[in-house]
């Protein structure tokens, strides 16, 4: 049988991973049963993931064409697993056609199925590199090259800042991000929250625990401080599907139950 043409030789079709997963919830073709098998799993224990999966995909969407709007072309995505169903790229060249993204994940395997899938795209490079190592990340080509000429950078950090633990200093780590930032970039954040659905979040940090990726929800008090340096776009931090809305009515009358808070800054 002919491997697809997203799958690196070598692959452990016999392992799930994280990023695969992800893209199972969003209704992707990139993962394998493995994959779905694990998903389903979680799925039995918080039946809303995939949906919850879907409203920060469409976050995503939303932040990335916003400031794509207001004329940025660069992006510099951390912690963004396979560029699949409805990726960076694709967003920002629907308005912006010469937009240039930077993904970065420290998921050798996520990033091996991502240069796959991006090798016919100058664009748009893939790098490997672990957030928590800022120098190193700071340092590649690729990262130097789209920060160097001065115009402004989305930077992307969409359900990532909640697997750095607080060892990890991850305020230290955005505010070291910014200041590498040239002037009008923007900073563009979902985090998992303690506040939608606080009879879940234990359970649902316990069973992180138990993956190589732990997670650490935090709440609004402890979220906003990732904004310091940066004007905080209206609505301000919010639940997921109050960020900007396409349609009001889509909302619902629970968004806390998306659980995860989002926003947008900019940086003056």
């Amino acid at each position: 049988m002919q491997q697809a043409n997203w799958v690196p030789d070598g692959t452990d079709t016999e392992k799930p991973n994280a990023a695969r997963v992800y893209d199972y919830y969003l209704g992707g073709s990139h993962n394998f049963e493995v994959d779905r098998v694990m998903a389903r799993k979680a799925m039995e224990f918080w039946p809303e993931l995939p949906e919850i999966m879907r409203a920060n995909r469409a976050f995503l969407r939303r932040a990335v064409q916003h400031l794509a709007e207001q004329g940025v072309t660069r992006f510099l995505d951390i912690g963004s697993g396979i560029p699949t169903f409805g990726p960076v790229h694709e967003i920002a060249r629907a308005i912006r056609p010469d937009s240039r993204v930077v993904y970065v994940d420290h998921d050798p395997i996520a990033v091996a199925h991502s240069r796959l899938l991006l090798k016919d795209d100058p664009q748009s490079v893939v790098v490997e590199a672990d957030l928590r190592k800022l120098d190193d990340l700071l340092s590649r080509p690729e990262v130097v090259d789209l920060l160097a000429a001065g115009e402004p950078v989305g930077l992307l950090m969409v359900s990532v800042l909640h697997f750095i633990s607080e060892e990890d200093d991850p305020y230290g780590l955005v505010r070291t991000l910014r200041d590498a930032l040239p002037p009008g970039s923007a900073l563009v954040v979902c985090h998992a929250s303690l506040e939608g659905r606080p009879d879940q979040a234990g359970a649902h940090q316990d069973l992180y625990r138990r993956t190589p990726t732990p997670i650490t929800m935090r709440n609004r008090e402890a979220i906003t401080p990732f904004f310091d340096g940066f004007e905080l776009l209206e609505p301000g931090l919010v639940f997921l599907p109050e960020w900007r809305p396409e349609d009001p009515a889509s909302v619902g009358p629970h968004p806390e139950r998306m659980t995860g808070l989002a926003g947008v800054g900019l940086l003056p």
